[in-house]
């Protein structure tokens, strides 16, 4: 092998820079010879292979080296210059079969446009090669190794052809050559001080000898150190002279490390945008002038290959103190990185660089944004859902709540239809009694009541049970009328606190529009209550359960308002009457440029509040104030009077920094302050106004989070001086007339009473997520809202423009044009948009792009084929769903208006269409496919999801003849749409939701999975009576059961899916038909995959969202050749009940870890011998019924074992410290009882980012441990981010994979010691871990931050502190006693329910 490598090298033209080479050797893993930038000379190359020794190891894994390719040797790091559109060559020499998949990373090597050429022996397989080549012509064949050189001339030719096989990723576009896009990037860190001016000198040099002005060239200049400054943008100067002056002002900004990696990855997504005046979408050239003194301090890879792939044009020029490999990395070629002594040798480069320069014709590739919208109506009664407290401190009040319960039912108007009731009971997590669709009459609602026992438990996660019931009780699936307007009301008993936070679950109901009503006893926290209900006089407090009945009459004169209180969905229009009072923000640019604006600003607040009625609760008030990040500086609920709110505001004091993050702040707020946790009243309708007042343009992007603030509903006021940006003022707005300007702050008076004039509007210009809606009386709630069905349709037409369709092409343009003609376009009934596609897709117009027919046809005639190759179907779905089904992009699919595809292709898919298919259909897309006898029909009927949507025809000059079967189809469509935001037409109502649903439902969908491998072929007949004898058992006729069949070898392959018969005979017939499918090797675990994502899913006839029962019955005979594992798992989440059949080819314990129950996993000897279980996989089905798969269980923890993690601070502040944490570390382990089946431990230490010392499985001894805690050196390293190394821990320690045994019940604990404050959030990570059953024990210094800590752990009292480091012994024995009292509740990810005794959770 290693001889032929030398004689192919000895063909190539390496040292004139032509050709490129790198080595890699593989077996279970690859490992990298030689890059394609190590060597520039052939002697390199050839002395590096002649140097190669034997790899070793086993199995052989090529589809994991094909993998690794792809992500880390042909990237333009690695010194491939596939951006450049160098070909690329890979050349496989190989003596055996793969042991795991090729076929994904086969695929995306073709994608990236590598040519692969494959020689293998005669114990490789044939078949695997002409996959990973993808042309059976480059998969060669030797007997031996040693026969390599007969295919030296055959592969020569080979890579000869591959100058021509090119398809480069972003297609080449006409560029302007007479305008470019300048971007400068300067290093403007401490080490560049003395060189800045020289700097500055060569770009205004540059400056002087280009074109600058409107339409010709643009400039901008970004400064960077640890974080970049742009000093202007691409759209802020339109002449030579003010980009000159601009310059010449230019100071140095100093700082340190310097941060090249985070300054590309800021000017790609911040300078290089439309927004910025980049033209980039016109065709206009991309340049970025990267002028550096030094090495970056971080990673420069992926944003410099993000840049490239984005058609940049990176030019760097670097000093002797810089790193040239590095510059040629960053550069888009290596002949675009130059090179000078000193910064002020750079008038030497300027010849070279106006070169260069000239060369540049950039590649554009366009984006398209998304947004979202929503809509509704409002009929009568109220769905109403009791949570009860059912854990263990409620055991003897239970018989009074479930009086209670009963005595309230019989209040509603259940019989009538007009009511409906659900009961869920709770403690450590939920459990539904009954949904709200269960029972239609009030005697089976009060018999299912009476019925009732407790449930038990602890702790109580009423946050938890909340976040429970918005996703699986409050939707549509489970009976919920809330998306046709009925209100929703949430009845909440309760007797203690909850043990986990109710924040984000609470609000998130209250944004659902539902109505809580809050019940709790003495035991309770009434501040909790009262923020669960966002409505003090909905928290209703009694003594014992024992006086409920006493609020009864309280609790139905809450709920007589119900219907006046009607919180729907999706509003589209005005709140009909005027809300009380407005809560109102006000964000100040603290930053350095307004110091001496402040005071100002200050009294410019004060005068505004002196206006607004705090006192009386109708107005509410909030200060930020920001500049690099936001500081809150009160909340909406902090003050309730307008004394102690200007008393606030007198004291600001200016707070300093830079740059002016106003993006962030705007994001923050968001987030943040107009939230109900924060005081926020916009459930509520109250109107959210935000007052805005800054000096200067934001540095970061503010786009995203403007637009955020205004789907809130947030009315945003701007007020800016001369140096901030109008345009970016008027952005934030979204309405000019609110974005005011004053020459300085001092002038703010001025502008008072246009401030007043605009605030005087909010009440009648508020349109709320969730706005409150009120009428005089009950029967005239009718239609608050104006809701209307849009009539219509969006119609969408995919064009295959591939090379094989060029002749056929002017035949689908007229049929286009047909189509057209018979759609309403100009009433705006219907809107059209075309898309044409080969290996990647081109919009022609957008659904919003053309008003009248007469457009719309005038740019259909006008289509060119745009030719390429190959026809990637799948990737133009998926265009097609991020880009063109969107609000942004036209589609009204959001106000239920249906949406249509007409596909008209000439070919087979070259990549994948499953799983964008199935996409579509859940937008509820209607595909409507027609192809040529070029075209696969499955495919099609893939596509369509329905076989009498997929047409075909001879020709496309045939077309004609399908056009009155596509006008019948299109007929149909407003019948069958299925938005994902549900739309009520009519009567009819979907929504898209998947809760448990614990109740039994009529029948089963059971789905076959059959080993069709080349080892089942003789008893493959067997396997199919066996299958017709189990379908003879079934209720298929009557539709409560429903078959599907999938065969599978190395990929699986579908007979016929859970709704493609609806009768008996019709699956016999299918069944008796079957043919044995062939191939090797077996992979179970992706054909138990593909089951999961494209058979037990809706689109494919599971019913499964309802409730019906989901069973596999896999039958095999032999054992997989893939990981099971992780698919296995994933059935269970489903809630699949697998039985498995095996023979004694199989593994048994294979089996049972697919099924999950021993019980399941059945045995015979040959398949022959089927029948001889046939009585015993009926009563395993049969139990199907009965057996729910909850996702989260309660087990009993282990007491004697435990997983113990420790995380230490390994940052620049704990230097000193870390000899005392090491021995602390070493004491702690010594007093436990570390063991195979005892104790385990793992440490990690962590800086700015986490490294793992040793796993949880890495040692089986205390010694083993212990020698490995003595020999911990001190990482180092800044900033601390805590939160980071919190999140790694839980995704990468605390798995199976690593040792963690929380699947089994062990206990897990994390013990934290830390030294600071994180600089990054530590919140959602630390929720995570808990969520999770991890016991986090915090342990910090009087240089930590104690909240956070106590954030961090799992209750407060296991966050312990000592004054430094040194003193840790003296919370030894602290840390052992909150240790004995951990009793973990495991959380399984898949749970083994035992025998035929089910917990219903």
């Amino acid at each position: 092998m290693r001889d032929f490598v030398q004689k192919q090298v000895d063909t190539l033209s390496v040292d004139d820079g032509k050709d490129r080479v790198s080595v890699v050797q593989y077996s279970s893993d690859p490992a990298v010879q030689f890059y394609l930038n190590t060597y520039t000379t052939k002697r390199e190359v050839l002395d590096s292979v002649r140097g190669l020794r034997h790899k070793g190891g086993r199995p052989l894994n090529t589809g994991a080296a094909l993998r690794y390719l792809r992500d880390n040797v042909f990237t333009a790091s690695a010194g491939s210059r596939r951006p450049s559109g160098v070909p690329q060559v890979l050349i496989l020499i190989t003596g055996g079969r793969s042991f795991d998949s090729i076929d994904e990373p086969a695929s995306a090597l073709k994608q990236l446009g590598v040519l692969t050429i494959a020689i293998g022996t005669r114990g490789s397989d044939p078949r695997e090669l002409q996959t990973i080549t993808g042309e059976p012509s480059y998969a060669l064949s030797v007997s031996e190794l040693t026969d390599l050189p007969k295919v030296q001339q055959q592969l020569e030719s080979s890579v000869e052809a591959a100058v021509f096989e090119v398809t480069p990723e972003l297609p080449t576009v006409i560029a302007s050559r007479d305008r470019k896009d300048i971007v400068f990037l300067l290093d403007g860190s401490d080490g560049t001080r003395n060189g800045f001016p020289a700097m500055r000198d060569f770009v205004e040099r540059v400056v002087e000898k280009i074109n600058v002005g409107e339409n010709k060239d643009h400039v901008s200049v970004v400064q960077y150190s640890r974080e970049p400054e742009v000093h202007f943008y691409l759209n802020t100067y339109t002449t030579r002279e003010d980009v000159v002056d601009s310059v010449r002002g230019l100071r140095h900004r100093g700082g340190r490390p310097l941060n090249t990696g985070a300054a590309l990855q800021y000017v790609r997504d911040n300078v290089f945008t439309n927004s910025s005046g980049s033209r980039r979408l016109q065709g206009v050239p991309q340049i970025l002038i990267l002028l550096t003194g030094g090495r970056s301090f971080d990673n420069v890879d992926s944003p410099a290959s993000a840049l490239k792939q984005q058609g940049i044009y990176v030019i760097g020029i670097g000093t002797r103190t810089s790193d040239a490999r590095e510059l040629q990395k960053i550069s888009y070629e290596p002949s675009y990185a130059l090179s000078v002594s000193e910064f002020t040798d750079l008038p030497s480069v300027q010849e070279q660089l106006s070169s260069v320069m000239s060369k540049v014709i950039v590649r554009a590739t366009p984006m398209t944004p998304t947004v979202t919208v929503l809509v509704v109506r409002q009929p009568a009664g109220r769905d109403v859902v009791f949570l009860l407290d059912g854990s263990d401190a409620t055991r003897s009040g239970f018989p009074a709540m479930r009086d209670f319960v009963q005595k309230q039912v019989d209040t509603l108007s259940v019989d009538d239809g007009k009511d409906r009731v659900s009961v869920v009971q709770y403690s450590s997590d939920p459990a539904v009694q009954f949904y709200l669709n269960t029972y239609t009459t009030k005697r089976e609602v009060l018999d299912s009541v009476r019925g009732l026992r407790h449930k038990g438990g602890r702790p109580l996660n009423t946050g938890a049970a909340l976040r429970y019931l918005r996703d699986n009780v409050f939707t549509a699936s489970a009976g919920s009328r809330r998306p046709s307007g009925v209100p929703q009301v949430l009845i909440l008993i309760t007797g203690g606190r909850s043990f986990d936070s109710i924040d984000e679950p609470a609000s998130a109901l209250k944004q659902l529009g539902v109505l809580t009503i809050a019940i709790g006893t003495r035991g309770s926290d009434p501040r909790e209550l009262q923020t669960i209900t966002g409505e003090p006089s909905h928290a209703v407090s009694v003594s014992e359960f024992t006086d409920l009945p006493n609020v009864q009459e309280q609790l139905s004169s809450v709920m007589s308002t119900v219907p006046m209180r009607v919180t729907p969905l999706t509003p589209t229009v005005t709140v009909v009457r005027q809300p009380a009072g407005r809560d109102v923000v006000f964000l100040l640019d603290g930053s350095d440029a307004t110091r001496s604006g402040f005071p100002a600003m200050r009294d410019f607040v004060q005068k505004q509040v002196d206006t607004l009625s705090v006192d009386d609760g109708k107005d509410r008030v909030s200060v930020v104030q920001y500049s690099s990040d936001p500081a809150v500086q009160f909340y909406l609920n902090t003050y309730t009077t307008k004394r102690e709110v200007l008393d606030s505001v007198r004291g600001l004091r200016h707070k300093g920094g830079r740059p002016l993050n106003t993006g962030a702040a705007l994001r923050y707020l968001r987030d943040n302050v107009f939230t109900a946790s924060a005081g926020s009243r916009r459930p509520s309708g109250v109107p959210q106004v935000l007052i805005l007042i800054t000096g200067g343009r934001s540095f970061d992007s503010i786009d995203e989070p403007a637009s955020a603030l205004k789907q809130l509903g947030v009315l945003t006021i701007a007020i800016g001086t001369r140096g901030s940006d109008p345009r970016e003022l008027q952005t934030i707005t979204g309405e000019p007339s609110h974005a005011v300007s004053v020459s300085e702050f001092t002038d703010l008076p001025n502008v008072q009473e246009q401030l007043s004039s605009v605030m005087s509007t909010v009440p009648m210009r508020v349109t709320p997520l969730t706005p409150t809606v009120t009428g005089k009386n009950m029967t005239h709630l009718q239609s608050p809202l104006v809701v209307r069905q849009p009539a219509g349709r969006d119609v969408v037409f995919l064009l295959d423009g591939s090379d094989a369709t060029r002749s056929g092409f002017p035949a689908m343009r007229d049929f286009v044009q047909k189509q057209v003609d018979t759609l309403s376009v100009d009433d705006g009934k219907d809107r059209v948009s075309v898309v044409q596609y080969s290996s990647d897709p081109a919009v022609q117009f957008y659904l919003n792009t053309y008003t009248t027919k007469r457009e719309v046809l005038d740019s259909v005639r006008g289509l060119r084929h745009k030719g390429g190759r190959p026809l990637n179907t799948g990737a133009a779905l998926r265009y097609l769903r991020d880009n063109v089904f969107t609000a942004s992009a036209g589609s009204r699919r959001p106000s239920g208006v249906p949406q249509v595809l007409i596909l008209i292709t000439g070919g087979r898919s070259f990549d994948s269409i499953d799983e964008p298919a199935s996409a579509l259909k859940q937008l509820g897309v209607l595909t409507i496919a027609i192809g040529t006898r070029g075209s696969d029909p499955r495919e099609l009927q893939t596509i369509t999801g329905e076989p009498s949507h997929a047409v075909s025809v001879s020709e496309f000059t045939d077309l004609p003849n399908v056009q009155e079967q596509l006008s019948s189809v299109m007929s149909t469509v407003p019948m069958r749409v299925t938005p994902l935001t549900p739309t009520v037409t009519g009567k009819n109502m979907t929504h898209l939701q998947s809760p448990l649903v614990v109740r039994q439902p009529a029948g089963r969908d059971v789905v076959f999975l059959l080993d069709g491998s080349d080892a089942t072929r003789s008893g493959f007949p067997a396997m199919r009576d066996f299958v017709q004898k189990q379908v003879d058992t079934l209720s298929v006729d009557d539709g409560k059961d429903r078959v599907s069949v999938v065969q599978y070898s190395s990929d699986p392959a579908v007979q016929f899916y859970l709704n493609t018969y609806t009768t008996k005979r019709e699956v016999l017939d299918s069944v008796r038909g079957l043919r044995h499918k062939g191939g090797r090797p077996l992979n179970t675990g992706a054909a138990l995959r593909y089951l999961r994502d494209n058979v037990f899913t809706a689109s494919a006839g599971s019913r499964r969202p309802s409730g019906v029962p989901q069973v596999l019955i896999l039958i095999t005979g032999g054992r997989s050749f893939d990981s099971i594992d992780e698919p296995a798992s994933a059935l269970k989440q489903l809630g699949v009940l697998t039985i498995a059949i095996g023979t004694r080819g199989s593994d048994p314990r294979e089996l049972q870890t697919i099924t999950g129950e021993p019980s399941y996993a059945l045995s015979v000897s040959e398949l022959t011998d089927l029948p001889k279980v046939q009585q015993q996989l009926e009563s395993s089905v049969e139990a199907a019924v009965f057996e729910v798969t909850p996702e989260l269980p309660t087990v009993i923890a282990s007491r004697d074992r435990k997983d113990i993690v420790f995380l230490l601070d390994g940052s620049d502040g704990t230097r000193n410290g870390f000899p005392a944490m090491r021995d602390f570390v070493e004491r702690v382990v010594e007093k436990i009882n570390v063991g195979e089946n005892k104790d385990h431990v793992s440490v990690v230490q962590y800086s700015r980012e986490p490294e793992v010392h040793f796993y949880l499985n890495t040692y089986t001894t205390r010694e083993d441990v212990v020698d490995s805690v003595r020999g911990l050196r001190h990482r180092g390293g800044r900033p601390l981010n805590t939160g980071a190394a919190l999140q790694y821990v839980r995704d990468n320690v605390f798995t199976n994979s690593s040792g963690s045994r929380r699947l089994q019940g062990v206990p897990q604990i994390l013990i934290l010691l830390t030294g600071g404050r994180s600089f990054d959030n530590v919140d959602s990570p630390a929720s995570a871990l808990k969520q999770q059953g991890i016991y986090v024990i915090g342990i910090g210094t009087r240089t930590s931050d104690a909240r956070e800590l106590q954030k961090i752990s799992y209750e407060p009292s296991y966050a312990l502190s000592v004054s430094e480091f040194t003193d840790l012994p003296s919370v030894q024995e602290q840390l052992s006693s909150v240790m004995s009292k951990v009793i973990v509740r495991a959380t399984p990810m898949t749970p083994t329910v035992t025998g035929k005794n089910v917990t219903l959770l």
